[in-house]
């Protein structure tokens, strides 16, 4: 494991607002140092394929963050525990995790989100209606921003005059998604603003939550609230917290899913006019779109005891042809947090050829971009669908369209994502 000054100089850049255009190159010359541990700072970071996905499905790796030594440190000096409220089942672990989950999946089907498909496509439908009539079509304003949120507040009941107040709420509370921030043990600018927004929303839940009591529907919110298993129930709190999370965690990833997808279609000609002429690939653009540039470029977890990553795999192997290279064997302390760089590791030559090139027609796709193990994404469902409904319909309505500009980024590092992307040559409307 490295632990030069070198390494930590690299981690440092990315948050320079500069490479959050393009941190591929600098991703690959972290990845190309090994695992670094930075003992001082109780961080270990991996950048590899094989050491994320290791860590990924380790029993030992929590993603409660109140497990993490710098966590502690913080709470020892003064800092409130958990300043937005009970978490949702993302940063909880078993068995809090287990049984959580468990109850919201039985509520989150397949034909919840399959019933919300004709919705989905009315709401694609209405938001190009009119796009393109100014010459130029912002792509994240016009249709990947509002679409997500949108979908959430009909999957939640939220009436549609609340949805504006909803989005705006989303937009800020993301942030409080970031690793860096439990692993440098900041707040971090606009902390007084997000809070305002969780407080916000928590009473808002809490509000719809009593209506759904009195008057239940065909939503999510009143599933949760029905939802059972042997006598067990989601309290009102875990309520909240699955919803706030839904709405955090599902709508800028998905934003960023969709922007993403079309911006690697449009730096590549053919394979935009390729899905415009057969929506058949859509479900191959989505899967390489997590993999090339993922909305979640990376995930943060802290060891639960101590560690074990790398040297000699026994699993089967990652890497092309189904063999996995050994590496050096690193031990992570308990209470340490990790920072797993998936971005990076999607790009990592030893688990994928051409790693460099968007490919929706190669052989095998494979990607960290839901997680894995336990806490594999349980929105990946919609967010596919959410994407396949908006790719085909926005390549279908635009054929010819190209970039206007290159795309101006937002600051976040973590859900990296644009706040413009237009489109111009958009041709007569149908």
């Amino acid at each position: 494991m490295t632990t030069a000054a070198e390494p930590e100089s690299l981690l440092l850049q990315m948050l320079d607002p500069a490479a959050r255009a393009d941190p591929y190159p600098l991703y690959r010359r972290i990845r190309e140092q090994g695992p670094v541990h930075l003992p001082g700072k109780n961080l270990a970071v991996f950048s590899s394929y094989a050491d994320c996905d290791e860590v990924l499905r380790h029993p030992s790796s929590a993603s409660d963050r109140m497990k993490s030594t710098v966590a502690q440190r913080a709470v020892a000096d003064g800092a409130q525990a958990r300043p937005f409220g009970p978490p949702g089942f993302l940063f909880l672990d078993p068995p809090d995790h287990t049984r959580l989950r468990r109850l919201v999946s039985k509520a989150f089907v397949p034909k919840v989100v399959n019933a919300l498909e004709p919705e989905i496509v009315g709401l694609v439908g209405g938001l190009l209606r009119d796009a393109g009539d100014g010459g130029t079509f912002d792509a994240i304003a016009g249709l990947a921003y509002p679409l997500p949120v949108a979908v959430i507040c009909r999957l939640l009941g939220v009436p549609l005059e609340d949805e504006p107040e909803f989005s705006a709420a989303s937009g800020l509370l993301a942030q409080s998604l970031d690793p860096f921030v439990s692993v440098t043990g900041a707040a971090g600018d606009g902390f007084e603003e997000r809070m305002q927004a969780a407080l916000w929303l928590r009473e808002y839940l809490r509000e719809l939550i009593s209506r759904r009591r009195r008057d239940p529907g065909d939503d999510l919110m009143s599933g949760l609230i029905q939802v059972e298993e042997s006598g067990d129930q989601l309290t009102e709190d875990e309520i909240v917290a699955t919803c706030n999370l839904l709405l955090v965690a599902g709508h800028e990833t998905t934003v960023n899913l969709i922007a993403n997808a079309i911006l690697a279609l449009l730096r590549d000609r053919s394979q935009w006019s390729a899905l415009a002429a057969d929506p058949g690939r859509v479900g191959a653009v989505i899967e390489e779109t997590l993999r090339y540039d993922p909305p979640v470029q990376l995930v943060g977890r802290v060891a639960g005891e101590d560690m074990t990553i790398g040297g000699e795999r026994s699993d089967g192997g990652n890497v092309i042809g189904g063999e996995r290279s050994d590496g050096e064997a690193i031990t992570v302390p308990k209470g340490d947090n990790m920072l797993l760089l998936t971005a990076a590791a999607h790009r990592d030559p030893d688990a994928v050829e051409r790693p460099d090139q968007f490919d929706p027609d190669r052989g095998t796709i494979r990607h960290l971009g839901f997680g894995k193990g336990p806490h594999f994404c349980i929105g990946a469902p919609l967010a596919r669908l959410e994407a396949s409904v908006a790719l085909t319909a926005l390549t279908a309505r635009f054929p010819d369209a190209v970039l206007a500009a290159e795309p101006v980024y937002k600051q976040n590092v973590t859900l990296r994502g644009m706040a413009t992307l237009d489109l111009e040559n958009l041709g007569p409307t149908a």
